[in-house]
């Protein structure tokens, strides 16, 4: 899911299956991507490692060339020595294996000889020698073992068995072939069956530190698609596994950001423009025509991210929320003083107003009342625009299962924990979250509370990656409790 978080929105997403078969076989895997090709697309047919590597890449490159059409293979690493390496477990090693064979444990060696005359010969495998890598051979392990040992190979051969290697998910269980069997054991795993799986060259953290604290935890993120990327990203580099659970999405307002722009055409009549949002600050620079515009306003700013979104459009701030919150800015925000100058388009005013300077506050469709209700006590007229809104979406019931069920929950703002319980609601589940709940802010975790939920976590500084530091920091702090 995070791969494809990657791609152009323009680009059309066609799921052909990770299992044989479902939904389309290779043969319809084959037509799709000759009649989208011949339909003059540009196509990109997405494998997990190595196309050639049991990923049947050869067949689909004979169809497209008995089509005449035009391709290009980037190679890729394959599981068969990219998940060992991440376990510590060389393929090859000077003195224990000059060679390795990478074998598919698809069908069953105890089971009659395939009439097609493509049997695996493991006898031949077992007098070979060096290592034996086995791909996708969980469900017959123990014939494997039994046919290799009956072939000669020796019960006390040592293996490694690598789980979900390369992800947060990665367990690593070490035995020998006669107890290769007896291992639980689930998909996809990789085996290793030579005298190289009783190595272990993994890396060791420094003594009294963890550069994974959150290894073994599943952490949900609630944010949109294309706001999650950093606070995700942050979560893995600390070793969490991440559940994407999208529970709203970004929009445009009812009138198409029309009050937006038209408030964005006499920007330089304000005497401040107030954001609490990357999102209101990229939705109003999308209704600015020309940025010398904005030299009249002063610019107020709540957050960090707020702020580099101001930065990305070339705007230093003037005024930014010392706590990062609503209520920091109003206590931060000047007192109005009538007279004072304001931005050169002062006489195109709206003339309702009484002579109060003018402050105008592109918002969420959602947000609160703290920053117009504590400006106006100050003296300003201010004027709310709606910039954007967030659309709550009801993800699938089995991922919401599989949210609850994980260790921790990442809130970003209080319709974030509104969507997320709408989301709970509508499939009938019980209110409800994991143990572990860490919000961005002070705003959000009061949501959160009003929800029913216990928040553990809160950064001081509101950023993505200070949220992800906070969880950490939260389980090492009680680690008898995260246990």
């Amino acid at each position: 899911s995070r791969i494809l978080k990657m791609v152009s929105k323009d680009a059309e997403l066609v799921d052909v299956g990770k299992r044989p078969g479902d939904p389309l076989s290779q043969e319809g895997i084959n037509d799709s991507l000759v009649a989208l090709a011949r339909a003059g697309r540009q196509v990109v047919r997405l494998k997990g490692g190595d196309p050639f590597v049991f990923g049947r890449g050869g067949e689909e490159i004979q169809a497209l060339r008995a089509a005449g059409l035009e391709f290009e293979v980037v190679p890729g690493v394959s599981s068969a020595i990219a998940v060992p390496a991440s376990a510590g477990v060389p393929v090859t090693y000077r003195g224990l294996a000059t060679s390795f064979t990478v074998v598919s444990g698809h069908a069953d060696p105890l089971a009659p000889s395939d009439s097609s005359g493509h049997s695996i010969d493991w006898g031949a495998l077992a007098r070979l020698g060096g290592t034996i890598v086995v791909l996708m051979g969980v469900a017959h392990r123990s014939s494997i073992a039994q046919a290799l040992i009956e072939e000669g190979r020796s019960p006390g051969t040592p293996v490694a068995v690598v789980e979900w290697g390369a992800t947060p998910r990665q367990r690593v269980q070490r035995a020998t072939l006669a107890d290769l069997g007896a291992l639980d054991i689930e998909a996809p795993a990789v085996l290793v069956i030579g005298q190289v799986a009783g190595l272990d060259l993994s890396p060791e953290p420094l003594m009294g530190s963890s550069s994974r604290p959150l290894a073994g935890w599943r952490v949900v993120v609630t944010r949109t698609p294309l706001q999650a990327a950093k606070l995700a990203s942050r979560l893995s580099a600390l070793g969490a596994e991440v559940i994407d659970l999208a529970v709203q999405e970004l929009s445009e307002p009812e009138d198409k950001r029309a009050a937006l722009c038209a408030a964005a055409s006499r920007i330089a009549s304000y005497s401040w423009v107030v954001f609490t949002s990357a999102n209101a600050v990229d939705s109003l620079m999308a209704c600015v025509r020309d940025a010398r515009s904005l030299f009249g306003p002063k610019v107020a700013a709540v957050g960090p991210a707020t702020v580099a979104a101001l930065s990305r459009a070339g705007i230093v701030a003037d005024l930014v929320a010392p706590d990062a919150t609503a209520s920091s800015l109003v206590e931060a925000f000047p007192a109005a003083q009538i007279s004072e100058p304001v931005g050169c388009g002062a006489a195109e005013r709206a003339s309702d107003t009484d002579g109060s300077p003018l402050v105008l506050f592109p918002r969420s469709a959602l947000a609160g009342e703290t920053i117009s209700v504590g400006i106006k006590a100050k003296g300003w007229v201010v004027e709310e625009v709606e910039a954007y809104t967030m659309v709550p979406v009801t993800p699938e019931i089995k991922l919401l299962r599989r949210a609850v069920d994980a260790d921790a929950i990442c809130f970003a703002s209080p319709s974030a924990v509104a969507s997320y319980c709408c989301a709970l609601q509508a499939h009938g589940l019980e209110l409800t979250a994991p143990r572990v709940v860490a919000c961005i802010g002070p705003t959000t975790a009061e949501a959160a509370a009003q929800a029913g939920f216990k928040v553990c976590a809160v950064p001081k500084v509101r950023t993505a990656e200070a949220m992800a530091d906070s969880l950490a920091d939260w389980r090492a702090a009680n680690d008898d409790q995260a246990s």
